[in-house]
């Protein structure tokens, strides 16, 4: 399986079976992306909110690539209204794909519409694909529960915020690391705009002095996946 990054928190995930998922897809109005949404194809795409610097491009693509977009139930709603297929799901709940599992957890952050309308409840996502499990937090502050979503899951990798202003900053991320006890985290949101700068590199090195390793992903970045956990 492959993992790559288009910057900010968007995300394309390459099965083994050759399906592609993609991740809170901002990708045009992107200031660090590396693709445009014209030159992307989903399969399935899943969201953790509706702000317009996650939902994206998400329309465009879904309706050019015949996508299923998998949201919340109010998200699903409003993406289905705009004529493209949607799975509603909600925080809590997991369903098997085709591809693998997807499982919503809480994320203290906010969601609306690009038009401000009420789009649910913000989400972290559990993806289990390929005998490996990601957790994508989305956009959130830090919170204990996420010690219990680590205990319970043995996340391969964390993708996790460390722009700060809208989302945890550095020193809160360390701490999420410590709480879910990923085999490897990369960190995500920052850099895309002035407002949350941040150095990847010292976000790193904060984690590996706690004795956890982390990976940084250049913009456009490709990696190979493996299982990391023994399950």
């Amino acid at each position: 399986m492959k993992l790559r990054y288009f910057s900010h928190s968007a995300f394309q995930i390459t099965t083994d079976s050759n399906k592609i998922i993609l991740i809170d897809p901002f990708l045009d109005g992107n200031p660090t992306s590396p693709v445009t949404s014209d030159e992307i194809f989903a399969d399935y795409i899943i969201l953790t909110h509706a702000h317009g610097d996650h939902l994206g491009d998400t329309i465009k693509i879904a309706k050019k690539s015949n996508s299923l977009v998998i949201a919340v139930n109010e998200l699903a709603n409003y993406v289905a209204g705009k004529g493209v297929k949607a799975h509603n799901m909600h925080i809590g709940g997991s369903y098997n794909f085709e591809f693998g599992r997807v499982k919503f957890t809480i994320a203290h952050h906010g969601s609306s519409t690009p038009e401000g309308f009420y789009a649910g409840e913000p989400a972290g996502i559990l993806l289990t694909i390929d005998g490996i499990t990601i957790y994508h937090t989305g956009d959130t502050a830090l919170f204990y529960d996420m010690k219990l979503i680590g205990e319970m899951n043995k996340i391969d990798y964390m993708l996790a915020p460390i722009g700060d202003n809208f989302t945890m900053g550095i020193e809160d991320a360390v701490k999420s690391v410590e709480f879910v006890n990923p085999k490897c985290v990369i960190p995500i949101h920052y850099n895309t705009f002035s407002v949350i700068n941040s150095d990847p590199q010292t976000f790193k090195s904060k984690v590996e002095e706690k004795g956890y390793s982390a990976k940084v992903l250049n913009f456009g970045e490709e990696i190979q996946l493996q299982a990391l956990w023994e399950k």
